[in-house]
């Protein structure tokens, strides 16, 4: 038996999985310390002992969310093709924010919206990251130029914004409910105004 006073031994990565999925779910606001030690089945000592503080835990949450390896975005800009890329970034994207066994929409995205003041580095975070998908997104297209694939004349600022712009708006829609298939129409309609805009 364990000694009076000894810290509870837990899995951290399976606690953390579980502090991600309640961030992406509801948000760093709406996600209360109270839930998150109920439902990671540690208390808040245990909490601050392995992660730090709040934010150290939203951090590693997010920062497990968005590995490389399990990114759609990240996979996606090894297309031969700066529109492949594209597309597939958003086709991936669009079936995993539709995912019925994960919340719905992109963690990024979507977990830092109404903050309180006082959190405001928070959306500075995420925005950092945002920001850094956008620069994947433009190197992507700069190098389709390069190599001849799209039109010496196409403007990767304005493509990259487009692009992400429609990614993040599928963020959004599939959090307000929007299935996979629309979801996948919507990229299809996004793939006929690149092809429009890339000439």
């Amino acid at each position: 038996m364990a000694g009076r006073g000894r810290p509870r031994r837990f899995d951290r990565q399976a606690a953390l999985r579980t502090a991600m999925r309640l961030f992406w779910e509801h948000g760093y606001e709406g996600t209360s310390l109270t839930v998150l030690t109920s439902a990671m089945g540690i208390t808040p000592t245990s909490l601050y002992a392995a992660f730090g503080s709040k934010d150290g835990l939203f951090r590693e949450a997010v920062e497990l969310y968005n590995a490389p390896e399990a990114s759609p975005t990240d996979r996606a800009m090894g297309a031969p093709t700066a529109r492949e890329a594209v597309e597939r970034m958003l086709r991936g994207n669009a079936d995993a924010y539709a995912d019925p066994d994960t919340p719905p929409g992109c963690m990024v995205v979507l977990s830092g919206i109404n903050l309180a003041e006082g959190h405001e580095h928070v959306g500075r975070y995420l925005a950092g990251l945002r920001r850094a998908d956008l620069d994947k997104v433009r190197a992507r297209i700069r190098r389709g130029v390069e190599e001849g694939d799209l039109p010496a004349g196409a403007d990767p600022d304005v493509l990259a914004s487009f692009a992400v712009t429609v990614l993040h708006g599928l963020s959004v829609q599939a959090r307000d409910g929007a299935g996979r298939e629309r979801l996948r129409a919507v990229v299809d309609g996004a793939m006929a105004g690149w092809d429009r805009i890339a000439r």
